[in-house]
């Protein structure tokens, strides 16, 4: 399996505490994004994947924590937690797979897709993107707003997680990106805040970093930002 190649080449490539973030041969970083919650994020591209896939990784002051592959609608393909190593994928045949051509079009996305953990854990999740009236512009990008909620169940319908909240979105890099969200513990709501502050392109400074810089006092979270620890809609699944 090409992925599975990939990941240890990835490890290689990129040792904790880097200054300076290098894909995996074949790939081209596209696009590094500070966020809130002391959070940085590289987004790269890879010649082997099909068109409009992309890759995800992000970096903490620890180093990298999480990595996660989308496509062209947006569609949670595979993930990999680390600290431990723990890979999870996008079951085949999603009930109703998200679909963010739908989402500009119509205002709403729906979704119901299942995954599977190499641990042997598989969970359902069920939910909903929707398009607000508000834009927000963020380091001069201009980012559409959303709302979510979603729920993630075992296979006896027991909940596992769930969250609600806000995200941005944008149409021309067809990416979701963290916003201020909350989820459950399984005994209150917690709130998230991952909302991006800086757009770093190929050539401006800061490109390719992998420490992050804003809000790095604040206590440390030891997952992605966004919905949930282990799921989100789309941007930290």
């Amino acid at each position: 399996m090409r992925t599975a190649l990939l990941f240890p080449l990835f490890l290689v490539a990129t040792p904790a505490l880097a200054g300076s973030f290098t894909p995996p041969q074949g790939c081209t970083t596209t696009l590094t994004v500070q966020s809130r919650g002391c959070y940085v994020a590289n987004y790269y591209t890879c010649e082997k994947d099909n068109p409009g896939d992309k890759w995800r990784a992000d970096f903490d002051q620890e180093g990298m924590f999480y990595m996660s592959k989308i496509d062209r609608e947006t569609q949670w393909i595979e993930s990999y937690d680390l600290n431990p190593t723990v890979i999870q994928t996008l079951d085949p045949n999603p009930k109703d797979p998200a679909n963010f051509s739908s989402l500009l079009a119509t205002g709403r996305d729906d979704f119901d897709f299942s995954l599977s953990k190499d641990n042997g854990e598989h969970t359902n999740v069920k939910g909903y993107d929707k398009l607000t009236d508000e834009t927000a512009t963020i380091d001069g990008v201009t980012l559409q707003r959303t709302e979510f909620e979603y729920v993630e169940t075992d296979d006896a319908g027991n909940e596992l997680r769930k969250s609600h909240g806000h995200e941005y979105v944008s149409a021309e890099w067809r990416n979701f990106f963290s916003g201020q969200s909350e989820w459950w513990d399984g005994t209150q709501w917690l709130p998230l805040e991952g909302s991006p502050v800086q757009f770093i392109l190929p050539g401006e400074k800061g490109f390719a970093a992998t420490q992050p810089i804003f809000e790095c006092d604040a206590v440390m979270s030891s997952f992605p930002q966004s919905h949930s620890p282990e799921v989100s809609s789309h941007d930290d699944l």
